[in-house]
């Protein structure tokens, strides 16, 4: 199975057309396409998001009959399908089933031939599907029903693709999703590592395609620690799902505060954590004073430097959030970051009121 790339992100929310204005208005997507009953979509509304290479579908329902609606009613707002682009959906529908996955949506063409788009999906993680997608042609439509616009592709988007996706799962389960994905989707895992942050631990695995272009972060609890913010996650999401989009940029010092401008609000990081920054990863590039301005957070691996911020996350449920990764040769994730992440995080989790965890 040869999975190529993240062909598009589905969200599923309350009301797509407030949560896809918000991408756009805080993140400088463009508004690309709209569908509803007005083109013939049925049971839902959908706005189509675009930006350099990242596409990004909103969808709410408009019935209870709709499988975004269990899912916001289950979960609350967060990644319904994670679309990966292949040569012919048809055939790895075919292959992932006889791998073991379940089925969603049997395989359906849409247009002329020559141009036509296939759609099909299969059971990923929690009430995550991943839906095949193969373009007759990779610069034509998105889907039908939706009824496009003419978006700015030069425009002054800060982002250029999805860097990776972090998923929490159960605790016990991490091994045999990491498993699945190379059985059944043919990743391969590139990366394990244990994190342990005062009191609790967790373990995370990557698995990646062959291009690097579909990497998936996957985390689990570690119970015979004192229960984190892993656990919240899965308890206030009722499950596993996906924790964080990176999105990647070439230019992170001006991305932050033009996101911020737009009203994005970032994690803050402790003056300690820059006081040995300097010792920790030697000459970096970028001043270090200019980071802890920003909260940006740094480090470095065998092949350059990294760096990156997370915002906080602006659900009810305090679930899913936003990375911004800048990658200046490297190619890992941060391991000596996860710790002032989680703590972060930990002061964010903490201040929701309990009635809204």
């Amino acid at each position: 199975m040869d999975i190529q790339l993240i062909d598009h992100i589905e969200l599923f929310v309350d009301d797509a057309e407030e949560a896809a204005l918000g991408l756009r208005d805080q993140f400088g997507f463009a508004v690309a396409g709209r569908g509803g009953a007005r083109t013939g979509l049925r049971g839902c509304e959908s706005v189509l998001l675009r930006q350099h290479n990242i596409t990004l579908l909103v969808t709410s329902a408009t019935s209870p009959d709709h499988r975004a609606a269990e899912y916001v009613e289950r979960h609350g707002q967060g990644v319904g399908v994670i679309g990966l682009r292949v040569d012919d959906a048809q055939a790895a529908f075919a292959e992932a089933l006889e791998r073991g996955a379940l089925p969603v949506a049997p395989p359906e063409s849409f247009g002329p031939e020559g141009a036509e788009v296939v759609f099909a999906s299969v059971s990923g993680f929690g009430d995550v599907e991943h839906r095949f997608v193969s373009r007759g042609r990779p610069d034509g439509p998105f889907a039908p029903l939706i009824e496009e616009t003419d978006w700015d592709r030069s425009g002054e988007g800060l982002f250029t693709e999805i860097d990776h996706l972090a998923v929490c799962v159960p605790a016990g389960t991490l091994k045999e999703t990491v498993h699945a994905y190379e059985e059944i989707f043919g990743l391969r895992q590139t990366f394990e590592e244990q994190i342990v942050v005062g009191s609790q631990a967790m373990d995370s695995k990557v698995v990646q395609n062959g291009s690097g272009r579909l990497t998936l972060t996957i985390i689990e609890p570690d119970v015979t620690r004192a229960p984190g913010q892993i656990d919240r996650f899965i308890e206030a999401h009722d499950g596993a799902g996906v924790q964080h989009i990176a999105f990647l940029t070439e230019d992170i010092l001006t991305a932050v505060p033009k996101s911020a401008e737009r009203g994005v609000r970032f994690l803050t990081t402790p003056r300690s954590y820059y006081e040995a920054l300097g010792s920790r990863l030697g000459p970096i590039g970028v001043p270090v004073e200019a980071l802890r301005e920003l909260n940006v957070l740094a480090d470095r691996d065998p092949a350059g430097v990294m760096l990156q911020i997370f915002t906080e996350s602006r659900h009810t449920r305090g679930t899913l959030f936003y990375e911004l990764i800048d990658r200046r040769g490297a190619s890992t994730f941060g391991s000596n970051n996860i710790k002032a992440l989680y703590e972060a995080v930990d002061r964010q989790q903490t201040s929701i009121p309990t009635g809204q965890a």
